[in-house]
C-alpha cells in the first residue's frame, strides 16, 4: 500500500528551507536535461521525500511520498477557502502517483472544520494523524511523571488548548490515570457548562477551567499544549522546574532569552523509528528516523496495516483509538522516545534534575539509596549548578563517571566498577589516591587542633619547614618560597616577581606551552584557543618556537625581557620533549641577556619524569621555579614559587615592598603538612627512580604493541609522563564527499560550484578543514571512551592537542597494571583498525 502526505512549513525558516530545496532540485533537473519552460513554473506542492519501500519491525511493507504545501500556518488561515482547494488538488496529485491514503499535516488537517470537509470531498481517505500525535504526548507525560518520581494521582497538569481535538483526547487519558487538570480554553469560545460537557461527569471534580494563562503559570509546573495560535506559553514566566510538552506546530512555547536551565520544553507529539525499521534506501545507517511528526507516523502505520481509512478526523478522538494506534505504532517499531527539547535529545538526567521543584513541601527530599541514584543526582547537580556543557560533553563521550572510593591507582564508581586511573588528576597524584602517609599526617594535624591560618600575626611552623625542605632539594640556588593555592597562582607569582626584580616588563614563552588560565598565566600560554576570548591580555608577551634557540636569542637580545618561562616537557602541549641540550643552552642565553629563567615544573616536578625535578636532566639552575599539583599528594590545593635570594630580595626586599604579593589561603599549615608528608613519601618509596625504571619499560612495551598501526604516530615522553599521538588523517575527506555528490547527483554541480562567490568558497574550505580536524579528534576520543567502557581504564587527551592521549599514572603503579594497560590499548587499536590510515 502507498500513502501520500501533505506537510507544510511550521516556521518562516522551514519555509525558506523548503524553498531552497525546491530551487536546488529544479536547478539539478535543468543542469541534467537543459532548460525547459515547464520546469520553471508555479507548482501547487513541492516534492520533498520519496521513501520508496518502508519495512517495519513487524515485517510489514508500504511505500510513501511527502509533498510540501509551501504555506505557513498564518498564510493558510488568511485564505482558508483557497487553501482548501489546494489541499484537494494535492490529494488528487498524490492519488495519481499511486497513493491510497493521504495524511494531513498540521494546519492542512485543521482547514475545513478540522478536516471533516476534506474527508467528505476528498478523492481518497485522509487522516489528520492527531491520534498518534496525542499518544506520543501522553507517553511523554507518563515518562516525565516517572522521572520526576510523581504518581499520576499526585500530578497536576495544565492542558493549554482545550477543547481542541488533541487536548481533549489527552485530557481524557490523563484523567483516567487520576491526574488533576487545569484546562485552559480561549475566553469567549463557549460557556463553562458547555466546556465541561466534553468530559464525563465523574471527572469534573479533577478539573479546573481557566481562561487566563497567568493562572496556569501560578498554579502549574507541568504543561501540555496544542493550540492553533502559537506563541502562547512564555518560558520566561514559568515557575522554576516547569516542564512543557509542546505538541503544537507552530510551537506554543516561546523560548526565553537567555535560555533557562531550570525549565524544560519537550517537543511533543513526535515518534522515533527503531533500528529495525527501514525507511526506504539507507546509506551508512543514515535515515530520517528521529522525531518524526506523529501525523506522518500515523499515516505510515495505517499504510503498513493496509488500512486506507479516515482514522483521525474532527474534534473528537476517542481515547480507545489513540491507544489502538499507539499499540500498532509500537508493534511496527515506532516509539515516543527518545525525547527532545528544541530539537536536541534529552534524557532522564535532565528531567529528574528538576524533580526537587515537584516534591511536596512537607516531605523531605529523597535520599540517594543506591549507587545509580547517587550518580544521577550528582550529574543533575553538576549540570544545573556547575558546567552544563562539560556535563553534556562527558556524557557524549561516555566518560561521565561518578566515583565513591579511591586507593592507589584504582577508582571505584557508584556501581562498584573499578577503573585504573592513568590520568591521576593531570599529574596531581604521584603517590596515588589517598596515600596513607599524607592522610595520616593531615588527620593528626586536625586531631591535634594545630592552628592553620596564622599569617601576619605569627609565623606558620609547618609552612616554614616545607619551604626549607623544598629549597634543600630544588636544583640550583633556590632559597625563597612563596606559597599559593594552585599552579596558575604560582605562575602569576613568578611573573610578578620577575617584573619587580628586573624592572623589565616583557615576557617570552614557548609556543604550544600551557601555564594556566588566569589572565597573566594565560598571557604566557602558547595556544591561541585558550586566549582568544579573553583579549586584550597582559601586553608585552611574545611566543617563540619550542626548541628554536635562534628565535629565543633574537627576542632576548633586546634586554627588555623580564623572564623566559618554559616547561622542561610540554605536558598539555602533547608531551613534547625539547631537543637535547636546548634547555641548558636557553639558560645560557638568559644569563647573557640578564633575563630570568622561570621553569614550570607543575606537571614535570616531584618525580614524574624519573628525577625529582625534570630540570635535573639538563642540569638547569632556574632563577624561578614553580610547583603545584602533586606537592600535597593531590589532597589539598597548594602551589609554590621558588626563587633565588637575589631575585626575591630585588623584588620584595624592602620595607615598602615586602607585602606586595600575599595570599589568604596560600602558606597555610595544613597544606604544608600535606606537602611535607608527600615529600617523605616520594623519598621513602623511591618514586622518582621507580618512574624512570617503569617509564622506560612502559614506553618500550607501548611502542612494541602499536608498531603495526599507522594511526599511532608516536609514543613519547620521559619517566611516567608519556603521550600517545594519534594521526588518523581525514584531510580531503569532506571535499571528496562533496565532489562525489556533485558528480553523482543529476546535473553539473561542479559547474555550479565554480560560480559560487569567492567568499562562500573560502568559508566552505575553512569549514571543511575544521571538520576534518574534528574527525581526527573524534577518532582519538573513541580510544578514551573504549578504554574506559571496555577495559576500565581512565585516560584523556592533552589540553593543547586533542589527538594526544596523556599517560600520567600515579608513580606507585605496578608493572602488572602497566601490562594491563598495554594489552588493553593494543586491543583497542585492533578494534579501531578498520582503516589503518
Amino acid at each position: 500500500m502507498k500513502f501520500g502526505f501533505i506537510a507544510h512549513p511550521t516556521s518562516v525558516g522551514l519555509k525558506r528551507y523548503v524553498k531552497m530545496l525546491d530551487l536546488l532540485q529544479r536547478q539539478s533537473k535543468d543542469l541534467q536535461s537543459g532548460y525547459q519552460r515547464d520546469l520553471w513554473r508555479r507548482e501547487n506542492m513541492v516534492p520533498f521525500v520519496d521513501f520508496g519501500q518502508i519495512r517495519s519491525a513487524a515485517g510489514a511493507t508500504c511505500e510513501g511520498i511527502v509533498h510540501y504545501l509551501p504555506l505557513t500556518a498564518d498564510e493558510m488561515l488568511a485564505s482558508a477557502r483557497e487553501v482548501q482547494e489546494r489541499i484537494f488538488e494535492g490529494i488528487d496529485t498524490l492519488g495519481k502517483q499511486g497513493a491510497h491514503l493521504v495524511g494531513l499535516g498540521g494546519f492542512t488537517s485543521i482547514i475545513g472544520k478540522r478536516g471533516l470537509v476534506t474527508a467528505e470531498r476528498a478523492s481518497l481517505p485522509v487522516t489528520s494523524g492527531n491520534s498518534l500525535t496525542t499518544y506520543a504526548a501522553y507517553k511523554a507525560l507518563l515518562q516525565v511523571f516517572e522521572w520526576l518520581q510523581l504518581r499520576p494521582q499526585e500530578a497536576q497538569v495544565a492542558i493549554v488548548g482545550y477543547p481542541g481535538s488533541i487536548c481533549l483526547a489527552l485530557a481524557k487519558l490523563l484523567l483516567a490515570q487520576g491526574c488533576r487538570l487545569d484546562l485552559l480554553y480561549r475566553s469567549g469560545s463557549a460557556s463553562r457548562e458547555e466546556l465541561l460537557e466534553h468530559l464525563p461527569s465523574r471527572w469534573h471534580a479533577q478539573v479546573t477551567l481557566r481562561d487566563s494563562i497567568d493562572d496556569c503559570y501560578a498554579n502549574n509546573r507541568i504543561f501540555a499544549s496544542a493550540t492553533s495560535s502559537g506563541d502562547v506559553i512564555d518560558e520566561a514566566r514559568l515557575l522554576p522546574g516547569s516542564i512543557v510538552v509542546d505538541i503544537a506546530l507552530p510551537r506554543d512555547a516561546v523560548r526565553s532569552a537567555p535560555p533557562r536551565t531550570d525549565t524544560l520544553v519537550i517537543d511533543g507529539g513526535c515518534m522515533t523509528a527503531s533500528p529495525q525499521v527501514k525507511l526506504g534506501g539507507e546509506s551508512l545507517n543514515m535515515a530520517i528516523k528521529q522525531q518524526i511528526n506523529g501525523c506522518l507516523t500515523e499515516t505510515m502505520v495505517l499504510a503498513l496495516e493496509g488500512r486506507a481509512e479516515c482514522f483521525s478526523i474532527g474534534r473528537t478522538l476517542e481515547p480507545e483509538k489513540v491507544l489502538e494506534i499507539g499499540a500498532l505504532a509500537e508493534r511496527h517499531g515506532f516509539y515516543a522516545f527518545p525525547l527532545a527539547s528544541w530539537g536536541e535529545r534529552i534524557n532522564e538526567k535532565i528531567i529528574s534534575g528538576l524533580a526537587r521543584y515537584h516534591r511536596r513541601q512537607e516531605s523531605a527530599p529523597a535520599q540517594a539509596d543506591d549507587g545509580e541514584q547517587r550518580r544521577t543526582q550528582t550529574l543533575q547537580r553538576y549540570r544545573s549548578h556547575i558546567n552544563p556543557m562539560l556535563a553534556d560533553f562527558l556524557g557524549m563521550q561516555r566518560c561521565d563517571h561518578v566515583f565513591d572510593r579511591a586507593e592507589q591507582c584504582t577508582l571505584t564508581d557508584t556501581e562498584g566498577r573499578q577503573f585504573l586511573d592513568m590520568v591521576s588528576g593531570y599529574g596531581c597524584l604521584n603517590l596515588g589516591h589517598n596515600p596513607r602517609i599524607v592522610t595520616d599526617a593531615i588527620r593528626k594535624f586536625l586531631t591535634d587542633s594545630t592552628p592553620n591560618f596564622v599569617q601576619y600575626v605569627s609565623l606558620p611552623q609547618e609552612t616554614s619547614k616545607l619551604a626549607e625542605r623544598l629549597c634543600a632539594i630544588a636544583p640550583g640556588e633556590l632559597e625563597r618560597v612563596f606559597f599559593s593555592n594552585s599552579g596558575t597562582e604560582a605562575v602569576e607569582a613568578a611573573l610578578k616577581l620577575a617584573r619587580a626584580a628586573t624592572g623589565r616588563t616583557r615576557f617570552v614563552y614557548a609556543e604550544n606551552s600551557y601555564h594556566g588560565k588566569t589572565l597573566g598565566a594565560l598571557s604566557v600560554t602558547g595556544r591561541e584557543k585558550h586566549k582568544k576570548h579573553f583579549r586584550p591580555l597582559v601586553p608585552g608577551c611574545v611566543g617563540v618556537a619550542f626548541g628554536d634557540l635562534e628565535a629565543l636569542r633574537s627576542e632576548l637580545m633586546s634586554e627588555e625581557v623580564a623572564a623566559y618561562i618554559v616547561e622542561p616537557i610540554q605536558g598539555e602541549g602533547g608531551v613534547k620533549l625539547p631537543p637535547a641540550g636546548y634547555l641548558a643552552a636557553a639558560q645560557e642565553i638568559c644569563r647573557q641577556t640578564g633575563t630570568l629563567m622561570i621553569v614550570d615544573e607543575i606537571q614535570t616536578g616531584l618525580g614524574r619524569t624519573g628525577r625529582m625535578f625534570a630540570s635535573e636532566w639538563e642540569g638547569l639552575e632556574p632563577d624561578i621555579m614553580v610547583l603545584a599539583k602533586s606537592l600535597s599528594g593531590g589532597l589539598i590545593p597548594i602551589g609554590a614559587t621558588l626563587s633565588t635570594a637575589q631575585v626575591w630580595d630585588a623584588a620584595y626586599g624592602t620595607m615598602g615592598r615586602f607585602l606586595l604579593h600575599t595570599s589568604t589561603f596560600g602558606g597555610c599549615n595544613i597544606a604544608a603538612v600535606a606537602g611535607l608528608a608527600a615529600l617523605d613519601g616520594l623519598h621513602q618509596q623511591g618514586l622518582a627512580e621507580r618512574a624512570d625504571e617503569l617509564g622506560t619499560y612502559f614506553k618500550a612495551e607501548l611502542e612494541k604493541a602499536t608498531e603495526h598501526y599507522p594511526f599511532i604516530a608516536e609514543v613519547r615522553g620521559r619517566g611516567l609522563m608519556l603521550g600517545i599521538e594519534l594521526d588518523n588523517d581525514f584531510a580531503g575527506a569532506v571535499e571528496a564527499c562533496a565532489r562525489e555528490f556533485g558528480t553523482r547527483l543529476p546535473g553539473d554541480w561542479h559547474l555550479t560550484y565554480r560560480f559560487f562567490p569567492d567568499e562562500v568558497k573560502q568559508h566552505l574550505a575553512a569549514a571543511m578543514s575544521k571538520m576534518e580536524e574534528s574527525l581526527a579528534e573524534m577518532f582519538c576520543m573513541r580510544f578514551v571512551t573504549k578504554l574506559s567502557n571496555d577495559h576500565g581504564i581512565l585516560t584523556f587527551v592533552t589540553a593543547n592537542s586533542s589527538t594526544v592521549i596523556r599517560i600520567q599514572p600515579p608513580l606507585v603503579i605496578s608493572r602488572e597494571e602497566i601490562d594491563h594497560f598495554v594489552r588493553s590499548f593494543a586491543t583497542v587499536c585492533e578494534e579501531m583498525s578498520t582503516f589503518l590510515n
